[in-house]
């Protein structure tokens, strides 16, 4: 039995793949957002700045809520921006247990 050509498992669009890598940089740019927002908690936490970093939370937070409604993603992206999404959550309860402790409830 041959392979039709036309079958669309075996067909890649250009489309297809431009929208693939720019979800790929979408999970991308929110890991390296997650990871500099902890980096400016662990700074508060320590003293060096009298704020914490609220806003750039908040831009965290509406990125994810934006991806998570993405329907495009492919199973590999979804894992991957799962363990992102699962990676902020428990950084989140971690800074929310920390400010309640240093008598600030912000969360």
């Amino acid at each position: 039995m041959a392979v039709k050509p036309n079958n669309n498992i075996y067909r890649q669009t250009p489309g297809r793949l431009e929208e693939a890598a720019a979800v790929d940089k979408q999970i991308a740019r929110i890991e390296d957002d997650v990871r500099r927002l902890k980096i400016e908690f662990d700074i508060y936490f320590n003293g060096a700045v009298k704020r914490p970093p609220l806003e750039a939370r908040s831009r965290v937070e509406s990125q994810i809520k934006r991806m998570s409604d993405n329907r495009s993603m492919s199973y590999a992206q979804r894992y991957k921006f799962n363990g992102v999404v699962s990676r902020y959550t428990s950084y989140r309860e971690l800074w929310r247990r920390m400010l309640r402790s240093k008598g600030e409830e912000l969360f």
